[in-house]
Parts: structure tokens; sequence; C-alpha cells
């Protein structure tokens, strides 16, 4: 095609800027107005019907738009504009590769086009083609200098790379150049992010020597503080990182991570060390849980029991229903199982003969006490094994106060342990009664029927919270919910139903491949709220999102059917009965 026709008379040219301004203002129905116009007198020009062919995929008449596109890139392959819509509508197809091509292709027509530029770093960082993003970075750092986004991203392309020298340099330079307010939220996080490069280069005293210099400079007091104390272990001051942990604790004395390290700073190895420490921490916070809930992991013997039973009478005498969840921990060492068991024993009979817990407190009467001992005690039995012994002391609690819905939960809990799901499901049933509003009892007896291999029964139970006019299947698949899925696709595949299963299963791969396609969104989002560290471990979390246990489980699941089918391959005699969805 002659490049002498693709160029527009100066009306023409004009309607050509109002169609660019249309689709940014996403006034789609006068964009394609005015390429229809440019086209009456003008019928092979190529930018005008690649931006026609752009609106009309906006418009979701993708077939249409790629005619389009094909056909004004055949009438001016040298366009950039031609090559920039095309990689446009390879992007919204997902086909970032093809993309990309298609944005360096443009790139050679005009190499110094911004929103080119712009569009081809944001899916090179999606790809994590990381050399290709840091050249692009520089390109726009080079055209636009002054501008906040060119520095941070030719930076953090550095510090993906792990050239931790340039990029600290980088941003030094840019840091030099910021004007600070007093209370500047989005200079702190600029500092932090700066921090954290130090860090991962393994500068630990250039790190902390940075904390101390801009400390008045950092908004977040919280996460300075465990930086502070982190670089300080790092570099083996551990007295002083000590310090730091116990201002943390009288902060937040609730953090279980600051007791940990501040164990590891004061370098205490023994028992009788640690018990000593949690002695003083009980003193300076008495209503702190914290500090008596974790010298029980520590003590043994005689110690553990002397302060296991002030611990369990008072979450007794409150009423704390996930108590046995609290302590599951200890049921490690049988000789830590006895000594519950005989504090259990005890507080049961005592409730039972004087209506107290404690031989030695005859104050007032814990009416409500046995019935939190009982609940403890079947979880207990049934963590055990005795699922008889479990049942009668429920029973027993389910007599003394029948509308206490976590008794029917944990009913539920000990016939799912002895393999009874149909029991376990009609325990959480009468628990719903109780609430109907509760949407975890619901999951829960949906999850139980699912193991039960009752699909249907699952999916109504799961529609009493689902959105109206669209069956709780499809809902559920829309709200990404997992642990629905890959259950239902264990049912299926031990109902023998192998297509229903790779469906679910797929269903869940999907919703991975959709978390990794929403992340493009944040690479602009990120930059322009200098969220930088929550960006870093955003990137680094999707590099590894496969890892999660619902992808597993679905995987394993599709893996087995695979391989079955491949070893004993579906007759035209099972395949209907094997594939088709069935009834369940």
């Amino acid at each position: 095609m002659d490049p002498k026709k693709q160029l527009l008379p100066p009306k023409e040219n004009s309607l050509f800027k109002r169609i660019l301004k249309s689709y940014e203002q996403k006034q789609y129905r006068n964009g394609l107005k005015f390429a229809k116009q440019i086209l009456a007198s003008f019928p092979e020009h190529g930018e005008t019907l690649a931006m026609k062919g752009l609106i009309l995929n906006c418009l979701g008449r993708k077939e249409e738009a790629y005619n389009f596109v094909r056909q004004g890139l055949r009438n001016n392959l040298r366009s950039h504009v031609c090559w920039h819509v095309f990689g446009l509508l390879q992007r919204s197809d997902k086909k970032y590769d093809e993309a990309i091509k298609c944005y360096r292709n443009a790139l050679k027509w005009d190499k110094d086009n911004l929103q080119i530029l712009r569009d081809l770093s944001l899916l090179q960082i999606q790809m994590r083609d990381l050399d290709g993003y840091k050249e692009t970075r520089y390109r726009l750092f080079e055209l636009r200098p002054t501008q906040r986004a060119s520095w941070i991203g030719y930076a953090m392309s550095f510090h993906l790379l792990q050239d931790y020298d340039t990029a600290l340099k980088i941003l030094e330079e840019f840091r030099k150049t910021v004007q600070k307010t007093n209370y500047d939220y989005e200079y702190s996080e600029l500092l932090l992010y700066q921090n954290l490069v130090i860090r991962e280069s393994k500068h630990m005293e250039e790190a902390l020597k940075h904390l101390n210099t801009y400390e008045s400079n950092i908004c977040d007091k919280v996460t300075l503080q465990e930086l502070r104390g982190e670089l300080l272990m790092a570099l083996g001051r551990t007295e002083d990182a000590s310090e730091v942990y116990r201002g943390l604790i009288k902060r937040n004395p609730e953090n279980r991570d600051y007791y940990i390290k501040l164990e590891g700073s004061l370098g205490l190895t023994t028992v009788d060390e640690r018990l000593k420490l949690y002695e003083e921490l009980k003193e300076k916070f008495p209503r702190a849980q914290v500090p008596k809930r974790l010298p029980l992991n520590y003590a043994r013997g005689e110690a553990l029991e002397s302060l296991l039973d002030p611990y369990l009478r008072a979450a007794l005498q409150k009423g704390v229903p996930p108590l046995f969840t609290d302590i599951q921990i200890l049921y490690t060492e049988p000789d830590r199982v006895q000594i519950i068991e005989s504090l259990m024993d005890k507080y049961l009979t005592n409730l039972e003969e004087t209506g107290h817990l404690c031989d030695t407190d005859n104050e007032y009467k814990e009416p409500a006490s046995i019935l939190f001992v009982l609940m403890f005690m079947a979880q207990h039995h049934s963590f055990l094994g005795k699922t008889e012994k479990a049942l009668s002391l429920i029973e027993r609690a389910l007599e003394h106060t029948p509308t206490l819905i976590e008794l029917y939960i944990i009913k539920g809990k000990i016939l799912k342990h002895a393999g009874d799901y149909v029991g376990a499901y009609e325990a959480l049933q009468e628990a719903q009664a109780l609430d109907t509003a509760d949407r975890y009892v619901n999951s829960k007896a949906a999850s139980y029927l699912l193991k039960a291999n009752l699909v249907r029964q699952a999916e109504e139970m799961c529609s009493k919270f689902t959105r109206e006019g669209v069956s709780a299947m499809e809902n559920l698949n829309e709200m990404q919910c997992m642990w629905f899925q890959t259950e239902c696709a264990k049912a299926y595949y031990r109902l023998g139903q192998y297509g229903e299963s790779l469906r679910k299963c797929h269903e869940v791969d999907r919703h991975f491949t959709e978390i990794i396609e929403d992340q493009f969104d944040f690479h602009t989002y990120c930059m322009r709220k200098m969220t930088l560290r929550s960006y870093v471990e955003l990137l680094r979390l999707e590099d590894i999102l496969r890892s999660n246990r619902f992808y597993w489980d679905a995987a394993q699941t599709a893996i087995t059917i695979y391989l079955r089918l491949y070893d004993h391959p579906l007759t035209s005699n099972t395949k209907e009965n094997d594939i088709n969805t069935g009834e369940c």
C-alpha cells in the first residue's frame, strides 16, 4: 500500500483525533460514527480500520474487531497505531506474548511513544520478562525523567533482577528530589522500600543506620520497631533487640511473635529460664492471654499442672468454646494428655458434687462450668479415638443446654472423625435450625454432605446463601469458593463420575489463572500509590501461587483420574455411566 494514501486531509485527520478521544472517554458509538465518516471517503485507511476494530472489541463484537484490525494492518504495516491496536486486542484475549510482539513492532515505527512503552512494560512485568522490563523502564526514564513512576519503575527493575546496588543508587537520587510534608505516608513507604532493598542486599548495618536516620519520617512506627528488632538480632546485638521487643510487647501484649522473638534475643534455652520470663511478663500484663498460654508449650510434669490448672479454670468459668482447639498442640506427649485428663476429671467430679470447679473455692456456684467441662471432655475423647465416650459426654451436655449451637457442631465433628458423615450432617442440621443465618454452620453441613458423596444435597444446602436466580454451583464458581469445588471433585471421583470431577478440577485451575491475570491492574496502581513493599510481596506471591493447598488438592484429583483413564480407558458401554452427571 502506498504510504501517501494513508495520509488523511486536515478534515478527516481531525475526525480521526475525535475517534481517539471517543475511545479514551468510552463513547464508543460516537467513535464508530466518526470512523464511518472517514471510511466513506478513505475505505482503505489502515489506522481508522484498526481503531474501528478496537472500538468493536470494546462492544463485545470480537470477530468483527479482529477482521477490521487485520485489514487495517495489511493496509498500513508501517503504522505504530495499527500494531499498537493489534497488541491491545491480543492483550484483551490474554495472549500476552503475542501482544508483546505487536508492541515491539509498533516501537519500530515510533520508538519514543510513551503509551506503547508503558503498555509494553506492564506486559513484561506480567510475564516476568525482567530484562526486557528493565530496558523499557530505562527508555521511559529517559523520556520522562521528572515523573515519579519513571524513577520507581526503573529502580524496581534492578531490584527484581537482584542488582541491589544500582537500585539503591537510583532510589537515593530520587529520594533527594522528593518534597516532604509533615506526615507524608508516600515518602515513608519509599523509605521502607529503600530499607527492604538494603536488607535484601545483606548490608544489615547500613539498613539499621538508614532506619535510625529517617526514623522521624517513617509513619508506620510498629513496622519500624519490628525491622529494628530483626536487624539488631541479625547483627548479634541481642541486648538492644530485647529492649525493642519488650517495647513492642508493651504496645501489643497479645502478639505471640513478639514473645518468641524476645525469648530468642535473651538467648533462653532451658525450660526454667523461659518459665521465669513468662512469670515476669504475666505480672506486667495481668490481663494479657499470651504470656499465660505460651509457657504451657514448654512446661512438663508438676510445672505444667500448676500452670494448666488456673488457665483451664479461668477459661471454663468464662465459657470459652474453643478451649480444646487452643491447647490441642499439647496432645503430642502422653504425659501431658494424662495431666489434662486428670484435671478435667477432677473439675467434673467437683462440679457434680459441690457445684464448684475447685475444692478450695466456695464463694459462688458455677452452674455453666459443667457444660464447658463436658464439651471439652467430649472433644478430648474424640481426639483420642474414644468415640462412644465422646458421644455420651456430648449428649450429657446437650441435655444440660440443648440450645447451644457449638454443642451440635462438636457432635458433628465427633461423628465425622468416626466416619459417620451422614450423622455429622444431621447434627449440623440441628445446629442450623437454631440459627438459620449462620453461614459457618451451613458450610460445615455442606462439607459433611460432600464427604458422604451427597453432592446434590450439598448444593441445596449452599443455595441458602447463594444469589437467587442462579444455580448454587454456578454462583459458588463465580465466588471462587474453592473448598467446595475441591471437595465436590473428590466426591464425584468417589462416585466414579470422572467427567464432573475433572470439570470441578479445571474450574479451580481457572481460578488460579484468573488470580494471576488480576495482578495486571496492580502494576500501575502500586506505582501510583507508592505501596512498593506490598507490590513486591504480590509479585513474589504470584510466582509461587500454585503451591496453594486448594490447587494441590484439585491437581492431585485430576492427575489421579487421568492416570486411571489412561490405564483403564472407558469403553462405549461404560462411558455414558462414568462421564455423565448422573444422580448422586
